[in-house]
């Protein structure tokens, strides 16, 4: 469960750059958001390798 508090963490410290980057259009805070995104597919298809393997195992 330690993986599903780090995307819960991850998503939670991109919310302010969220709403910079929408709300007050700040360029800077977008490429936050894109950077903190790709964090999450990473860590994202990391999960998604370690459930198919235990899945298999099983």
């Amino acid at each position: 469960m330690s993986r599903f508090s780090e995307v819960k963490n991850l998503i939670d410290s991109l919310e302010g750059d969220f709403e910079k980057f929408y709300d007050k259009k700040n360029q800077a805070a977008g490429t936050r958001v894109r950077k903190g995104m790709q964090d999450l597919k990473n860590l994202a298809q990391e999960i998604r390798i370690d459930v198919q393997n235990i899945k298999n195992e099983g």
